[in-house]
């Protein structure tokens, strides 16, 4: 399945029905009077969070959605049936937006989540409601009421609690296959990742996270380079970000420099995210290279630097401890 993160579509909530115009003509019933029925109400267009579902590939297939209209109302003061509601299923992570793409409409960042989003409208009010005394026999019914339209975009943000970032080449794909049962493609070259994956960690029976791959990032992606920053909304809800250095390079310090400088650009409350920082490849080093770019980086961070091997998996289990610590307390945080 191809993945897809954006979305534009059209939705649009049926109108309500017509009122109707009767009168009761029943053979020993003088003077009957009038008895048309309302209109039915039209139905509503709702969004709602499901599970497994991860992309937003379905709407690039089926970009209109229409509900129907009410049902006209009849003699006998009888209502029209009202019109069955389209539900429309998205991703857990998927926010709806405007047509100018700025203005946030919902956020659906939960499971089961349900957003009413266009409102079918309500039925005319058939001949009975303009009775009178003084006018005895109406003969006027309403339309139905228009229900509403619009044009919106789906943005999905992968919900996940640690966000894998670092330029291309560092190793994440690596990673994410050897801690889950995520099969990303992997090979020598930049790029090999060209849309976020996700991998479920299992530690033991009680204890798992999820970990997003998010593609790699290069100079200038803020400003659009290479594959850009687009998929860096994957990470903005994750509580840690790990960030994966290819420990092969030369120059580390400035590599990470260099990622954080992209996060700031983005956003700086992903930039303030806690962060973890991993040496990569430590397989292909010195024990004398190892402990120099490890102080390195620690002292151009500040923050404690973690040595690992996704080819040999040294220093994996210890990485996991570590990520599960922070996604349980960062749960609990959020609880309490």
């Amino acid at each position: 399945m191809k993945f897809l993160d954006q979305a534009k579509i059209y939705v649009r909530s049926g109108d309500g029905g017509d009122g109707v115009i009767a009168f009761r003509r029943e053979k020993y019933i003088e003077y009957g009077g009038p008895d048309g029925g309302d209109g039915g109400r039209g139905g509503d267009i709702l969004f709602r969070a499901v599970p497994g579902l991860n992309t937003l590939i379905d709407f690039r297939y089926t970009q209109h959605f229409k509900a129907r209209k009410g049902g006209n109302g009849a003699g006998s003061n009888r209502t029209g049936a009202a019109a069955t509601n389209v539900t429309i299923n998205v991703p857990v992570g998927t926010q709806i937006f405007d047509e100018d793409r700025e203005t946030l409409l919902a956020d659906l960042d939960a499971e089961g989540k349900e957003v009413l989003l266009c409102r079918g409208g309500d039925g005319g009010l058939g001949n009975t409601h303009f009775k009178s005394s003084t006018n005895r026999a109406p003969r006027r019914a309403d339309k139905g009421w228009p229900g509403e339209e619009r044009w919106v975009w789906l943005r999905l943000k992968l919900i996940a609690d640690i966000g894998l970032v670092g330029l291309p080449n560092a190793g994440k794909s690596t990673l994410l296959s050897v801690a889950s049962r995520a099969r990303p493609k992997i090979a020598d070259y930049p790029f090999t990742t060209l849309h976020p994956q996700l991998g479920v960690v299992r530690l033991n029976n009680t204890e798992e996270f999820v970990i997003a791959d998010i593609p790699g990032l290069i100079e200038g992606a803020s400003e659009g380079a290479g594959l850009g920053d687009r998929f860096l909304g994957h990470v903005e809800r994750c509580a840690t970000l790990l960030h994966l250095i290819d420990g092969t390079e030369s120059q580390v310090v400035k590599h990470w420099r260099l990622i954080r400088k992209e996060l700031e650009a983005y956003d700086p409350e992903l930039a303030a995210k806690p962060e973890i920082i991993v040496l990569n490849k430590c397989d292909s080093l010195t024990p004398t290279q190892r402990s120099a770019k490890k102080r390195a980086l620690a002292k151009a961070s500040g923050a404690e630097v973690m040595m690992l091997s996704g080819a040999t998996q040294e220093g994996l289990p210890e990485l996991l401890r570590l990520l599960q610590d922070r996604v349980t307390a960062a749960k609990r945080n959020s609880q309490g």
